[in-house]
Protein backbone atom coordinates (compact mmCIF):
# COMPACT_ATOMS: atom_id res chain seq x y z
CA UNK A 1 0.00 0.00 0.00
CA UNK A 2 2.87 2.41 -0.52
CA UNK A 3 2.53 2.76 -3.90
CA UNK A 4 -1.35 2.79 -4.51
CA UNK A 5 -1.24 4.14 -8.09
CA UNK A 6 0.75 1.55 -9.06
CA UNK A 7 -1.62 -1.04 -8.21
CA UNK A 8 -4.63 0.85 -8.77
CA UNK A 9 -3.27 1.25 -12.83
CA UNK A 10 -2.60 -2.30 -13.06
CA UNK A 11 -6.73 -2.76 -11.78
CA UNK A 12 -7.68 0.01 -14.16
CA UNK A 13 -5.97 -1.73 -17.17
CA UNK A 14 -7.83 -4.80 -16.17
CA UNK A 15 -11.02 -3.80 -15.91
CA UNK A 16 -10.71 -1.95 -19.34
CA UNK A 17 -9.56 -4.52 -20.91
CA UNK A 18 -12.92 -6.50 -20.20
CA UNK A 19 -15.13 -3.38 -21.02
CA UNK A 20 -14.38 -3.77 -24.78
CA UNK A 21 -17.33 -5.20 -26.77
CA UNK A 22 -16.49 -8.83 -27.57
CA UNK A 23 -15.50 -9.49 -31.25
CA UNK A 24 -16.92 -12.33 -33.76
CA UNK A 25 -16.80 -13.76 -37.16
CA UNK A 26 -20.69 -12.64 -37.43
CA UNK A 27 -20.00 -9.52 -36.71
CA UNK A 28 -17.81 -9.30 -40.16
CA UNK A 29 -20.27 -10.74 -41.69
CA UNK A 30 -22.35 -8.67 -44.44
CA UNK A 31 -25.87 -9.99 -43.20
CA UNK A 32 -25.36 -11.68 -39.37
CA UNK A 33 -27.79 -13.68 -38.07
CA UNK A 34 -30.03 -12.65 -35.63
CA UNK A 35 -29.41 -13.30 -32.22
CA UNK A 36 -31.68 -14.80 -29.46
CA UNK A 37 -32.66 -12.88 -26.75
CA UNK A 38 -31.50 -15.29 -24.30
CA UNK A 39 -27.68 -15.54 -25.66
CA UNK A 40 -27.75 -11.68 -25.86
CA UNK A 41 -28.57 -10.94 -22.15
CA UNK A 42 -25.93 -13.51 -21.35
CA UNK A 43 -23.05 -12.16 -22.68
CA UNK A 44 -23.83 -8.94 -21.39
CA UNK A 45 -23.66 -10.23 -18.11
CA UNK A 46 -20.63 -11.69 -18.77
CA UNK A 47 -18.93 -8.47 -20.05
CA UNK A 48 -17.57 -5.34 -17.33
CA UNK A 49 -18.16 -2.13 -18.80
CA UNK A 50 -17.27 1.27 -17.82
CA UNK A 51 -20.37 1.47 -15.48
CA UNK A 52 -19.80 -1.25 -13.68
CA UNK A 53 -19.41 -1.73 -9.87
CA UNK A 54 -15.87 -2.65 -10.07
CA UNK A 55 -15.31 0.59 -12.24
CA UNK A 56 -16.38 2.30 -9.18
CA UNK A 57 -13.74 1.22 -7.00
CA UNK A 58 -11.49 3.12 -8.48
CA UNK A 59 -12.87 6.50 -6.81
CA UNK A 60 -10.79 8.64 -5.24
CA UNK A 61 -11.96 7.29 -1.88
CA UNK A 62 -11.65 3.54 -2.16
CA UNK A 63 -8.52 3.35 -4.33
CA UNK A 64 -6.51 1.45 -1.19
CA UNK A 65 -9.09 -0.86 -0.90
CA UNK A 66 -9.09 -1.10 -4.85
CA UNK A 67 -5.19 -2.01 -4.61
CA UNK A 68 -5.71 -4.98 -1.81
CA UNK A 69 -8.55 -6.51 -4.52
CA UNK A 70 -5.70 -6.63 -7.26
CA UNK A 71 -2.85 -7.35 -5.07
CA UNK A 72 -5.38 -10.52 -3.58
CA UNK A 73 -5.98 -11.96 -6.97
CA UNK A 74 -9.18 -11.46 -6.70
CA UNK A 75 -10.19 -9.84 -10.15
CA UNK A 76 -11.44 -12.52 -11.75
CA UNK A 77 -13.65 -13.83 -8.85
CA UNK A 78 -15.54 -10.55 -8.72
CA UNK A 79 -16.02 -10.09 -12.00
CA UNK A 80 -17.75 -13.91 -12.07
CA UNK A 81 -20.18 -12.52 -9.44
CA UNK A 82 -20.83 -9.39 -11.24
CA UNK A 83 -21.92 -11.92 -14.06
CA UNK A 84 -23.99 -13.83 -11.77
CA UNK A 85 -25.19 -11.04 -9.15
CA UNK A 86 -25.79 -7.64 -7.83
CA UNK A 87 -23.15 -7.21 -5.27
CA UNK A 88 -22.87 -4.98 -1.91
CA UNK A 89 -19.59 -3.88 -1.20
CA UNK A 90 -18.53 -2.48 2.29
CA UNK A 91 -15.73 -0.72 1.47
CA UNK A 92 -13.53 0.87 3.95
CA UNK A 93 -12.35 4.55 3.08
CA UNK A 94 -8.32 5.68 1.86
CA UNK A 95 -7.89 7.22 5.49
CA UNK A 96 -8.57 3.97 7.38
CA UNK A 97 -6.40 1.38 5.69
CA UNK A 98 -3.63 4.51 5.59
CA UNK A 99 -3.66 5.81 9.36
CA UNK A 100 -6.07 3.67 11.24
CA UNK A 101 -4.63 0.07 10.73
CA UNK A 102 -2.11 -1.66 12.87
CA UNK A 103 1.13 -1.34 10.46
CA UNK A 104 1.92 -5.15 11.41
CA UNK A 105 -1.21 -6.15 10.56
CA UNK A 106 -0.79 -4.46 7.38
CA UNK A 107 2.34 -5.72 6.76
CA UNK A 108 0.96 -9.07 7.64
CA UNK A 109 -1.66 -9.02 4.31
CA UNK A 110 0.64 -8.11 2.44
CA UNK A 111 3.16 -10.97 2.86
CA UNK A 112 3.10 -14.02 -0.01
CA UNK A 113 2.28 -16.61 2.40
CA UNK A 114 -0.82 -14.69 4.17
CA UNK A 115 -2.44 -14.37 0.68
CA UNK A 116 -5.17 -16.60 2.26
CA UNK A 117 -5.48 -14.51 4.89
CA UNK A 118 -5.99 -11.57 2.27
CA UNK A 119 -8.52 -13.00 0.35
CA UNK A 120 -10.69 -14.18 2.98
CA UNK A 121 -11.03 -10.43 4.71
CA UNK A 122 -11.62 -8.37 1.51
CA UNK A 123 -14.57 -11.53 0.45
CA UNK A 124 -16.14 -10.86 4.02
CA UNK A 125 -16.97 -6.91 2.98
CA UNK A 126 -18.36 -8.31 -0.40
CA UNK A 127 -22.66 -9.47 -0.18
CA UNK A 128 -23.88 -10.92 -3.13
CA UNK A 129 -27.04 -8.93 -3.49
CA UNK A 130 -28.40 -5.87 -3.59
CA UNK A 131 -28.26 -3.99 -0.22
CA UNK A 132 -29.76 -0.61 0.06
CA UNK A 133 -29.78 2.01 2.88
CA UNK A 134 -33.71 2.78 3.08
CA UNK A 135 -33.50 -1.07 2.78
CA UNK A 136 -32.17 -1.63 5.89
CA UNK A 137 -33.13 1.03 8.24
CA UNK A 138 -36.84 -0.38 8.95
CA UNK A 139 -35.04 -3.71 10.35
CA UNK A 140 -33.50 -3.89 13.76
CA UNK A 141 -31.15 -7.04 12.90
CA UNK A 142 -30.34 -8.70 9.04
CA UNK A 143 -27.53 -10.89 8.36
CA UNK A 144 -26.32 -11.55 5.01
CA UNK A 145 -24.27 -14.20 3.65
CA UNK A 146 -21.08 -12.84 1.98
CA UNK A 147 -19.08 -13.93 -1.08
CA UNK A 148 -16.21 -15.66 1.64
CA UNK A 149 -19.00 -17.42 3.49
CA UNK A 150 -19.14 -15.49 6.21
CA UNK A 151 -22.14 -13.17 7.79
CA UNK A 152 -22.41 -9.71 7.98
CA UNK A 153 -25.02 -8.51 10.70
CA UNK A 154 -26.74 -5.34 9.69
CA UNK A 155 -28.53 -3.36 12.49
CA UNK A 156 -29.27 0.40 14.00
CA UNK A 157 -28.28 1.73 16.54
CA UNK A 158 -30.11 3.93 19.37
CA UNK A 159 -28.85 6.93 18.10
CA UNK A 160 -30.29 6.39 14.07
CA UNK A 161 -26.68 5.19 12.94
CA UNK A 162 -26.75 1.89 10.95
CA UNK A 163 -23.58 -0.72 12.17
CA UNK A 164 -22.10 -3.39 10.41
CA UNK A 165 -20.86 -5.71 12.51
CA UNK A 166 -17.99 -3.44 14.39
CA UNK A 167 -18.22 -0.49 11.64
CA UNK A 168 -20.19 2.57 11.60
CA UNK A 169 -21.56 3.17 7.89
CA UNK A 170 -20.56 6.57 7.21
CA UNK A 171 -21.68 6.90 3.53
CA UNK A 172 -24.36 5.06 2.91
CA UNK A 173 -24.83 4.33 -0.95
CA UNK A 174 -22.16 6.08 -1.99
CA UNK A 175 -22.04 4.63 -4.87
CA UNK A 176 -24.87 3.56 -7.01
CA UNK A 177 -24.56 1.13 -9.97
CA UNK A 178 -26.69 -1.00 -11.81
CA UNK A 179 -24.85 -4.01 -10.79
CA UNK A 180 -24.17 -3.27 -6.86
CA UNK A 181 -23.98 -0.22 -4.58
CA UNK A 182 -20.91 0.28 -2.29
CA UNK A 183 -21.42 1.46 1.72
CA UNK A 184 -18.28 3.66 2.91
CA UNK A 185 -17.39 2.50 6.48
CA UNK A 186 -15.30 3.62 8.92
CA UNK A 187 -12.96 0.83 9.51
CA UNK A 188 -12.24 -2.51 8.44
CA UNK A 189 -13.83 -5.46 9.04
CA UNK A 190 -11.66 -8.33 10.27
CA UNK A 191 -12.96 -11.85 10.78
CA UNK A 192 -11.95 -13.84 13.35
CA UNK A 193 -9.71 -16.49 11.61
CA UNK A 194 -7.66 -13.22 10.33
CA UNK A 195 -7.05 -11.88 13.16
CA UNK A 196 -6.46 -15.56 14.54
CA UNK A 197 -3.73 -16.55 11.94
CA UNK A 198 -2.03 -12.73 12.52
CA UNK A 199 -1.92 -13.65 16.54
CA UNK A 200 -0.62 -16.70 15.56
CA UNK A 201 2.37 -15.50 13.20
CA UNK A 202 3.04 -12.51 15.97
CA UNK A 203 3.85 -14.86 18.67
CA UNK A 204 5.87 -17.15 16.47
CA UNK A 205 7.95 -14.10 15.61
CA UNK A 206 8.31 -13.20 19.10
CA UNK A 207 10.33 -16.28 20.07
CA UNK A 208 13.99 -15.05 20.77
CA UNK A 209 16.81 -17.84 19.65
CA UNK A 210 16.48 -19.70 22.53
CA UNK A 211 14.65 -22.80 23.81
CA UNK A 212 10.90 -21.41 24.30
CA UNK A 213 10.25 -24.17 27.09
CA UNK A 214 12.70 -24.25 29.60
CA UNK A 215 13.42 -27.85 30.69
CA UNK A 216 10.59 -30.05 32.05
CA UNK A 217 10.11 -30.10 35.86
CA UNK A 218 10.04 -33.50 36.77
CA UNK A 219 8.40 -34.41 40.20
CA UNK A 220 11.22 -36.75 42.46
CA UNK A 221 8.84 -38.60 44.06
CA UNK A 222 6.63 -39.85 41.30
CA UNK A 223 9.28 -39.52 38.30
CA UNK A 224 6.76 -37.81 36.44
CA UNK A 225 6.08 -34.27 35.07
CA UNK A 226 4.54 -31.94 37.42
CA UNK A 227 1.19 -31.25 36.52
CA UNK A 228 -1.16 -28.98 38.73
CA UNK A 229 -2.44 -31.05 42.33
CA UNK A 230 -6.30 -31.72 41.76
CA UNK A 231 -7.93 -30.43 45.28
CA UNK A 232 -7.89 -33.07 48.06
CA UNK A 233 -11.56 -33.43 50.39
CA UNK A 234 -10.56 -32.97 53.95
CA UNK A 235 -9.69 -36.30 55.85
CA UNK A 236 -9.49 -38.81 52.79
CA UNK A 237 -6.25 -40.24 52.47
CA UNK A 238 -2.92 -39.37 50.88
CA UNK A 239 -2.76 -39.16 47.14
CA UNK A 240 0.98 -40.58 47.44
CA UNK A 241 2.10 -43.34 49.18
CA UNK A 242 4.61 -42.99 52.54
CA UNK A 243 7.55 -44.45 50.74
CA UNK A 244 6.79 -42.07 47.39
CA UNK A 245 6.57 -39.17 50.15
CA UNK A 246 10.31 -39.45 51.50
CA UNK A 247 13.26 -37.71 50.16
CA UNK A 248 14.87 -39.42 47.22
CA UNK A 249 18.10 -41.35 46.89
CA UNK A 250 20.44 -42.12 44.27
CA UNK A 251 18.30 -44.63 42.95
CA UNK A 252 15.12 -42.26 42.58
CA UNK A 253 17.03 -39.18 41.70
CA UNK A 254 15.05 -36.89 39.26
CA UNK A 255 15.27 -37.36 35.34
CA UNK A 256 17.96 -35.01 33.79
CA UNK A 257 16.75 -31.99 31.63
CA UNK A 258 16.28 -32.70 28.32
CA UNK A 259 19.18 -31.87 25.57
CA UNK A 260 21.32 -33.61 23.29
CA UNK A 261 21.10 -37.14 23.59
CA UNK A 262 18.75 -37.14 26.08
CA UNK A 263 15.83 -40.55 25.49
CA UNK A 264 12.98 -38.80 26.38
CA UNK A 265 12.17 -37.05 23.37
CA UNK A 266 9.94 -34.15 24.60
CA UNK A 267 10.21 -32.76 21.25
CA UNK A 268 8.33 -33.93 18.47
CA UNK A 269 10.65 -33.27 15.93
CA UNK A 270 9.38 -35.32 12.95
CA UNK A 271 6.08 -33.12 13.03
CA UNK A 272 8.41 -29.54 13.36
CA UNK A 273 10.41 -30.65 10.15
CA UNK A 274 7.00 -31.40 8.62
CA UNK A 275 5.63 -27.86 9.35
CA UNK A 276 8.98 -25.92 7.95
CA UNK A 277 8.57 -28.55 4.62
CA UNK A 278 5.00 -27.59 4.07
CA UNK A 279 5.76 -23.45 4.77
CA UNK A 280 8.41 -23.91 2.14
CA UNK A 281 6.10 -25.39 -0.26
CA UNK A 282 3.28 -22.83 0.67
CA UNK A 283 5.85 -19.60 0.46
CA UNK A 284 7.06 -20.70 -2.79
CA UNK A 285 10.14 -20.85 -4.71
CA UNK A 286 12.12 -23.66 -2.40
CA UNK A 287 10.77 -26.83 -4.16
CA UNK A 288 13.89 -28.13 -4.99
CA UNK A 289 14.99 -27.66 -1.60
CA UNK A 290 11.84 -29.38 -0.07
CA UNK A 291 12.22 -32.78 -2.65
CA UNK A 292 15.79 -33.30 -1.79
CA UNK A 293 14.41 -33.24 1.92
CA UNK A 294 11.77 -35.61 0.84
CA UNK A 295 12.10 -37.76 -2.03
CA UNK A 296 15.61 -38.25 -2.51
CA UNK A 297 17.15 -38.51 0.86
CA UNK A 298 16.42 -39.51 4.43
CA UNK A 299 17.55 -35.86 5.44
CA UNK A 300 13.97 -35.17 6.87
CA UNK A 301 13.66 -38.18 9.16
CA UNK A 302 17.43 -37.58 10.36
CA UNK A 303 16.69 -33.85 10.99
CA UNK A 304 13.66 -34.90 13.38
CA UNK A 305 15.68 -36.86 15.00
CA UNK A 306 17.59 -34.19 16.16
CA UNK A 307 14.96 -31.95 17.37
CA UNK A 308 13.40 -34.40 19.15
CA UNK A 309 16.79 -34.95 20.80
CA UNK A 310 16.92 -30.87 21.91
CA UNK A 311 19.09 -29.57 19.11
CA UNK A 312 18.39 -26.81 17.42
CA UNK A 313 18.65 -26.25 13.32
CA UNK A 314 19.34 -23.17 11.40
CA UNK A 315 19.21 -24.26 7.54
CA UNK A 316 19.81 -21.83 5.02
CA UNK A 317 17.87 -22.79 1.97
CA UNK A 318 18.71 -22.11 -1.56
CA UNK A 319 15.86 -21.35 -3.89
CA UNK A 320 14.89 -23.07 -7.12
CA UNK A 321 16.95 -20.43 -9.14
CA UNK A 322 20.00 -21.28 -7.04
CA UNK A 323 18.99 -25.37 -7.16
CA UNK A 324 19.05 -24.76 -11.17
CA UNK A 325 22.08 -23.73 -11.68
CA UNK A 326 23.97 -27.49 -10.04
CA UNK A 327 25.36 -29.41 -13.05
CA UNK A 328 25.03 -33.25 -13.25
CA UNK A 329 28.54 -33.95 -12.10
CA UNK A 330 27.35 -32.00 -8.92
CA UNK A 331 24.86 -34.37 -7.76
CA UNK A 332 25.94 -37.77 -9.77
CA UNK A 333 28.52 -38.83 -7.07
CA UNK A 334 26.70 -40.87 -4.58
CA UNK A 335 26.13 -38.88 -1.63
CA UNK A 336 26.11 -35.68 -3.11
CA UNK A 337 23.03 -34.47 -2.09
CA UNK A 338 23.37 -35.12 1.69
CA UNK A 339 26.77 -33.59 1.57
CA UNK A 340 25.50 -30.24 -0.01
CA UNK A 341 22.54 -30.30 2.27
CA UNK A 342 24.16 -31.01 5.15
CA UNK A 343 26.48 -28.32 3.86
CA UNK A 344 23.44 -25.65 4.29
CA UNK A 345 22.60 -26.84 8.40
CA UNK A 346 23.89 -25.21 10.71
CA UNK A 347 23.52 -26.56 14.57
CA UNK A 348 22.37 -23.28 16.17
CA UNK A 349 19.12 -21.09 16.17
CA UNK A 350 19.86 -18.20 14.03
CA UNK A 351 17.05 -15.87 13.00
CA UNK A 352 17.82 -12.92 10.17
CA UNK A 353 18.17 -10.17 13.29
CA UNK A 354 20.64 -12.40 14.77
CA UNK A 355 23.03 -12.97 12.27
CA UNK A 356 23.06 -9.28 10.88
CA UNK A 357 23.79 -8.22 14.02
CA UNK A 358 26.55 -10.59 14.99
CA UNK A 359 28.44 -10.03 10.97
CA UNK A 360 27.81 -6.08 11.91
CA UNK A 361 29.52 -5.90 14.85
CA UNK A 362 32.47 -8.63 14.00
CA UNK A 363 32.95 -8.12 10.27
CA UNK A 364 33.11 -11.94 9.74
CA UNK A 365 31.24 -15.09 11.69
CA UNK A 366 32.06 -18.70 10.96
CA UNK A 367 29.00 -20.87 11.55
CA UNK A 368 29.99 -24.69 11.92
CA UNK A 369 27.73 -26.74 9.69
CA UNK A 370 26.68 -30.55 9.79
CA UNK A 371 29.60 -31.21 7.52
CA UNK A 372 31.90 -31.27 9.97
CA UNK A 373 34.97 -30.13 9.90
CA UNK A 374 33.84 -27.30 7.14
CA UNK A 375 32.38 -24.08 8.43
CA UNK A 376 30.56 -21.30 6.37
CA UNK A 377 31.66 -17.63 6.63
CA UNK A 378 29.14 -14.99 7.02
CA UNK A 379 29.39 -11.05 6.20
CA UNK A 380 27.72 -7.74 5.69
CA UNK A 381 27.39 -6.64 2.73
CA UNK A 382 24.91 -4.07 0.81
CA UNK A 383 22.82 -4.23 4.03
CA UNK A 384 22.39 -8.27 4.55
CA UNK A 385 24.37 -11.33 5.18
CA UNK A 386 26.49 -12.92 2.73
CA UNK A 387 27.27 -16.20 2.87
CA UNK A 388 30.70 -18.16 1.71
CA UNK A 389 33.61 -16.32 -0.56
CA UNK A 390 34.04 -15.03 -4.03
CA UNK A 391 31.33 -16.19 -6.93
CA UNK A 392 30.28 -19.46 -4.78
CA UNK A 393 28.77 -16.56 -2.23
CA UNK A 394 25.07 -16.16 -1.57
CA UNK A 395 23.07 -13.14 -0.15
CA UNK A 396 20.24 -13.64 2.53
CA UNK A 397 17.31 -12.76 1.11
CA UNK A 398 14.14 -14.33 2.21
CA UNK A 399 14.32 -14.00 6.00
CA UNK A 400 12.79 -16.10 8.68
CA UNK A 401 10.69 -18.11 5.88
CA UNK A 402 10.26 -20.70 9.22
CA UNK A 403 11.04 -20.26 13.24
CA UNK A 404 9.51 -22.04 16.02
CA UNK A 405 12.14 -21.92 18.38
CA UNK A 406 14.30 -24.50 17.11
CA UNK A 407 14.31 -24.85 13.69
CA UNK A 408 14.91 -21.44 11.87
CA UNK A 409 14.97 -21.32 7.79
CA UNK A 410 16.59 -18.81 5.87
CA UNK A 411 16.18 -18.38 2.27
CA UNK A 412 19.15 -17.81 0.23
CA UNK A 413 20.00 -17.38 -3.98
CA UNK A 414 22.90 -19.58 -4.05
CA UNK A 415 24.39 -22.90 -3.32
CA UNK A 416 27.28 -23.31 -1.22
CA UNK A 417 30.19 -25.06 -1.39
CA UNK A 418 32.99 -25.34 1.09
CA UNK A 419 36.38 -23.97 0.01
CA UNK A 420 38.65 -26.78 -1.17
CA UNK A 421 42.35 -26.83 0.98
CA UNK A 422 44.82 -26.06 -1.13
CA UNK A 423 46.95 -28.94 -1.18
CA UNK A 424 50.65 -28.54 -0.40
CA UNK A 425 53.34 -29.16 -3.20
CA UNK A 426 54.94 -31.99 -3.09
CA UNK A 427 59.02 -32.36 -2.67
CA UNK A 428 60.46 -34.21 -5.30
CA UNK A 429 63.07 -36.51 -3.91
CA UNK A 430 66.64 -36.07 -5.46
CA UNK A 431 68.59 -38.37 -3.42
CA UNK A 432 70.86 -40.01 -6.52
CA UNK A 433 72.24 -36.13 -6.76
CA UNK A 434 72.62 -36.43 -3.15
CA UNK A 435 74.97 -39.22 -3.07
CA UNK A 436 76.74 -38.20 -5.99
CA UNK A 437 77.53 -34.74 -4.92
CA UNK A 438 80.46 -33.99 -1.84
CA UNK A 439 78.99 -32.59 1.19
CA UNK A 440 79.30 -28.85 1.26
CA UNK A 441 81.91 -27.67 3.47
CA UNK A 442 81.87 -24.57 5.78
CA UNK A 443 83.51 -20.81 4.91
CA UNK A 444 85.48 -21.28 8.08
CA UNK A 445 86.79 -24.97 6.36
CA UNK A 446 87.29 -22.95 3.04
CA UNK A 447 89.62 -20.83 4.30
CA UNK A 448 91.46 -22.62 6.12
CA UNK A 449 92.52 -24.69 3.11
CA UNK A 450 93.26 -21.18 0.43
CA UNK A 451 95.72 -20.29 3.35
CA UNK A 452 97.37 -23.45 3.66
CA UNK A 453 97.44 -23.95 0.48
CA UNK A 454 99.64 -20.75 0.07
CA UNK A 455 102.47 -22.40 1.81
CA UNK A 456 102.34 -25.78 0.69
CA UNK A 457 100.88 -27.15 4.14
CA UNK A 458 96.91 -28.47 2.58
CA UNK A 459 98.12 -31.83 1.99
CA UNK A 460 98.96 -32.47 5.51
CA UNK A 461 94.54 -32.55 5.99
CA UNK A 462 92.74 -34.73 4.92
CA UNK A 463 89.16 -32.88 4.42
CA UNK A 464 91.30 -30.34 2.41
CA UNK A 465 92.12 -32.88 -0.80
Amino acid sequence: MDSPSHGVSLFFLFLTLFSLPPFSSAALRRNPLPKSPSSTSTAASSQINSNSILVALLDSHYTELAELVEKALLLQTLEDAVGKHNLTIFAPRNEALERELDPEFKRFLLEPRNLKSLQTLLMSHIVPERVGFNQERSSSLVRHRTLGDSHLNLKNSDSGKIIVDSAEIVRPDDVVRPDGVIHGIERLLIPRSVQEDFNRRRNLQSISAVLPEGAPEVDPRTHRLKKPAPPVPVGTSPVLPIYDALAPGPSIAPAPAPGPGGPHHHFDGERQVKDFIQTLLHYGGYNEMADILVNLTSLATEMGRLVSEGYVLTVLAPNDEAMAKLTTDQLSEPGAPEQIIYYHVIPEYQTEESMYNAVRRFGKVRYQTLRLPHAVMAQEADGSVKFGQGEGSAYLFDPDIYTDGRISVQGIDGVLFPLEEDKAPEKKSNSALKVATKPRRGKLMELTCTMLGAVGQDSHFSSCL
